[in-house]
């Protein structure tokens, strides 16, 4: 146990120095570091319950693969990223190493006070989903958000609603439904003041948080 013990934590330790000097634009070299630590622990976990002795090396051996599997998730999504940039109407947002958040005015999604998805709002959405089947390890929560215009309760539905349409759409037009996920919000998350209209213009939106499947 001793030996386990000083292997973990050598597999830390190294892992989270080379984490401390990781550029913070490089994401793919930060998902190396994570998948090396990650790999690490469970390769001396793994090494150890088998009654090898020798978690020490299983700690090595699972680094390596841990900071491929790591470095792939990240150019995967680093490649993902300027793709989505190129669209017109949307906000993207590094949230993770292993996460993006893509924004959409429901000004270009809905006419006021509707669920129902605009005609023009349907190119965006078309060369998003492009993107979306070009990485497939991935899955999209659909978050819909309202201002506080209205009661709590009609917001809730409509944006319970709004994200339900645009997760719909992108199922219908060859996103895999299993990989997408539908919430609303309502007025509950502003991002900016609701007494003024630019802020209410803000909250109004549906967001897309992409995330790898392995996180």
């Amino acid at each position: 146990m001793k030996k386990f013990l000083a292997a973990f934590l050598i597999a830390f330790m190294s892992t989270a120095a080379f984490a401390d000097v990781a550029s913070e634009r490089d994401k793919t070299k930060k998902g190396a570091i994570i998948g090396g630590v990650a790999g690490a622990i469970a390769g001396a976990v793994i090494h150890n319950n088998r009654g090898s002795g020798n978690a020490k090396r299983g700690a090595v051996v699972g680094g390596v693969v841990g900071a491929a599997t790591g470095a792939i998730v990240g150019a995967m999504m680093d490649k993902q990223e300027r793709e989505l940039r190129q669209i017109d109407g949307i906000d993207v947002t590094r949230t993770d190493d292993d996460e993006l958040k893509v924004t959409v005015r429901n000004e270009i999604l809905f006419d006021f006070n509707s669920s129902a998805l605009r005609g023009s709002s349907r190119d965006e959405l078309r060369e998003m989903a492009g993107v979306f089947n070009k990485y497939k390890d991935t899955t999209i929560v659909v978050a819909g958000h309202t201002d506080s215009v209205g009661s709590t309760a009609y917001n809730q539905r409509l944006s319970d609603r709004r994200a339900s349409a645009v997760a719909n759409y992108l199922e219908d037009i060859g996103v895999r439904g299993s990989r997408l996920d539908a919430v609303g919000y309502g007025e509950s998350r502003p991002k900016a003041s609701n007494s003024t209209a630019s802020g209410r213009q803000q909250n109004r939106r549906v967001e897309l948080y992409v995330r790898a499947s392995n996180s």
